[in-house]
């Protein structure tokens, strides 16, 4: 296995995970609210949306990417509704001042939740499909075993930024006072909400 692609699947996982978006807020939220595992496994999510978006852009599977791009402005518009919903909720929702134990159906909300927001923002593929080529990669000239060391080290990448950020924002938890966990569901639900809106209206006006 090539350790250079795996390596740069790393780097470029990392600068994708790493700008601080709706996702990112919705993983810090449920890292101060419910605990350090309800984040990682958000992020688990998000990180496999992306790896499969990174497969796509890496093998050049022109058929699934312009099938995604085409379709877009409906997979942003069901991004919008989502996030303007979890928006809403995270706003109204009071903090819990322990954490409950995890059931196996409350992470595995986590993740689908957070891997089907990601899957519906066609922006990653795009991101995508600019960064490969400044790296030297050609679009479907990959073989199979490099689009797994490619994809593979892409996934480590992104995974080890969610378990450090969640981890750290965990570590903080018992820290912060029921009033800054309010405030941050408050802030954290308007800026959800704001992007969900702005995702929305971008769709129907363009101010160029």
């Amino acid at each position: 296995m090539d350790s250079n692609l795996v390596l740069q699947g790393m780097i470029i996982g990392l600068i994708l995970a790493v700008p601080v978006g709706p996702l990112s807020l919705m993983c810090i939220q449920r890292s101060l609210s419910e605990g350090k595992l309800h984040g990682i496994v958000s992020g688990f999510g998000v990180a496999t949306a992306d790896s499969f978006y990174a497969l796509v852009a890496f093998l050049g599977l022109t058929v699934i990417s312009g099938f995604i791009l085409s379709w877009q402005d409906y997979f942003r518009v069901i991004a919008g509704l989502v996030l303007l919903a979890v928006g809403i909720k995270i706003f109204l929702s009071l903090p819990q001042t322990e954490s409950p134990d995890g059931i196996h159906e409350s992470y595995t909300r986590d993740y689908l939740s957070m891997a089907a927001i990601a899957l519906a923002n066609p922006m990653t593929i795009t991101f995508l499909m600019v960064t490969l080529p400044g790296f030297g990669f050609v679009f479907g000239g990959s073989t199979l075993l490099s689009s797994v060391a490619f994809v593979g080290g892409f996934f480590c990448g992104s995974m080890l930024w969610w378990i450090v950020l969640c981890g750290a924002l965990a570590a903080l938890r018992t820290r912060i006072s029921t009033g800054v966990l309010h405030l941050i569901n408050r802030v954290s639900g308007v800026c959800i909400t704001g992007i969900g809106v702005f995702m929305l209206v971008s769709l129907v006006y363009t101010p160029f």
